[in-house]
């Protein structure tokens, strides 16, 4: 329950790498977030310090994110925030921050991007056909003059 939850906006680093694994598909790639500055003495923005994070995903969205992201994309990144550090004998230590992903996408502020829902992999056999649900009010119809009936927003209810 104490996890340290982040969200990156930042771009994809390193192209996607998707390994099928015993508990299921995983993917890990690079992110790099560049933090951006006013600079007062230039009058200009500038990049600051980039932080670069590796990002962990696990089932079906390790499927999408290895099928959907490209080096250089745009995205926004959720999880959960793990740093580690390693010691090895005779060599320096080194740290490393892994986001375990719970949810990622492009960034729409930089771009467009086409969703496609993707099948998931245990469906068998094709569910049964279900109508979509009508989200809008059932409109009322008054005939007209000219026999055409005319769409008018339903009144809302009174409650007294």
């Amino acid at each position: 329950m104490n996890e340290t939850m982040v969200c990156v906006v930042g771009n994809v680093a390193t192209r996607p790498v998707y390994r099928e694994t015993a508990s299921g598909p995983a993917a890990r790639f690079r992110v790099a977030v560049t933090a951006r500055y006013w600079d007062r003495e230039k009058n200009t923005w500038a990049d600051g310090h980039t932080n670069f994070f590796t990002v962990w995903a696990n089932r079906q969205l390790a499927t999408n994110a290895a099928a959907s992201l490209s080096v250089g994309d745009p995205v926004v990144v959720q999880g959960r925030l793990k740093v580690r550090t390693e010691t090895r004998e005779g060599q320096p230590g080194w740290m490393s921050a892994d986001i375990d992903a719970v949810a990622l996408g492009h960034d729409l502020a930089r771009g467009t991007s086409a969703f496609r829902r993707a099948q998931r992999p245990d469906q068998t056999a094709a569910p049964a056909e279900r109508p979509d649900p009508n989200w809008e009010s059932s409109p009322r119809s008054s005939p007209q003059a000219d026999g055409t009936a005319s769409q008018q927003r339903p009144e809302p209810a009174v409650v007294t």
